[in-house]
């Protein structure tokens, strides 16, 4: 039969004291052990006041030159509705969105979408829809070729109502998105075929009171509609 030997090592009070140094570094942040442990950022979307606040606090960080440069922003796959049943004698709107041309384009990071329809008064008519994170960048385009279900029958959209897209990109200094700009269109522009927009500063106007154009340059935000009729 084997018989079994015990170790008579004492555990001493020193070997005590070195264990107490691992466990400080366990439970707080030490980039020394054995590797950075600080927790992960995570993505912010602000209201627009609230961003314009933050991007003013970028500026005067790159002024003074201080700031973070680290990047984390996830893709995010968009929430996009599908098309809603047909009715007849109604028709519904699919918008297909091709391109935004921007002087930066190259230099926007997972940018995407916001598209939403309101009423004279900005209010939601339908619910609000996200593209997914733009496909590719092209000199001074950012290309989405993304369809977009109107989520109401072109019929029943209130008078007065208007279809807003509005640009976003993620601000990596701040760790938040960003409304960069934004462009619309109004109830006598839906029509099939191609459509070229202007686009605005921010923040976004959804009473279309106090419009300023971004740029003087020929850059616009490039659609193109189909009408569904159900006879």
């Amino acid at each position: 039969m084997r018989s079994c030997t015990q170790s008579k090592e004492e555990f001493k009070l020193e070997d005590l004291k070195k264990l107490e140094t691992i466990i400080t570094n366990i439970l707080t942040f030490n980039k020394e052990f054995p590797f950075d442990v600080q927790p992960v950022p995570l993505r912010k979307i602000l209201a627009p006041g609230e961003e314009e606040n933050l991007e003013l606090e970028e500026e005067e960080d790159a002024a003074a030159g201080t700031g973070s440069t680290e990047a984390f922003s996830p893709r995010a796959p968009g929430t996009l509705l599908p098309r809603l049943p047909s009715e007849p004698g109604m028709t519904l709107l699919t918008i297909k969105i091709e391109k935004i041309g921007l002087k930066d384009a190259g230099q926007c990071i997972d940018p995407y979408m916001t598209i939403s329809v309101k009423d004279v008064n900005g209010i939601d008519v339908n619910p609000v829809q996200d593209t997914p994170v733009a496909t590719r960048k092209e000199d001074t385009y950012i290309h989405f070729n993304v369809d977009v279900e109107i989520q109401r029958h072109v019929e029943k959209l209130p008078k007065g109502a208007a279809i807003f897209f509005e640009f976003k990109h993620y601000k990596p200094k701040k760790r938040f998105t960003s409304t960069k700009c934004f462009a619309f269109m109004e109830m006598d522009e839906i029509k099939p075929g191609p459509i070229v927009i202007e686009l605005y500063k921010k923040p976004t106007d959804f009473k279309r009171k106090k419009l300023q154009l971004l740029t003087k340059k020929p850059l616009y935000l490039h659609l193109h509609q189909t009408l569904h009729k159900d006879s």
